[in-house]
């Protein structure tokens, strides 16, 4: 596994995804990895923003038959 803790946001729609990562993220130690899950298309962009005014580290981007699949290692 590539991943130490996973998020399933589909139907979740912004900001929602966003701040449920947030709170995956919490108990996670500093370079831990989040997986997310979203259908949101409002991800393509919350998402890396979050990461960028977080802190975090978006790892990858991928998206898979309409599912957008994201990696944050933690920082901070």
């Amino acid at each position: 596994m590539d991943y130490d803790s996973d998020l399933d946001a589909i139907g979740l729609l912004c900001p929602l995804p966003v701040l449920k990562a947030r709170k995956r993220l919490e108990p996670l130690q500093v370079g831990q990895i989040l997986r997310i899950s979203a259908d949101d298309p409002a991800a393509v962009i919350d998402i890396p923003h979050f990461c960028n005014e977080g802190g975090h580290t978006l790892v990858s981007q991928d998206n898979k038959g309409g599912i957008q699949v994201y990696r944050i290692r933690k920082g901070k």
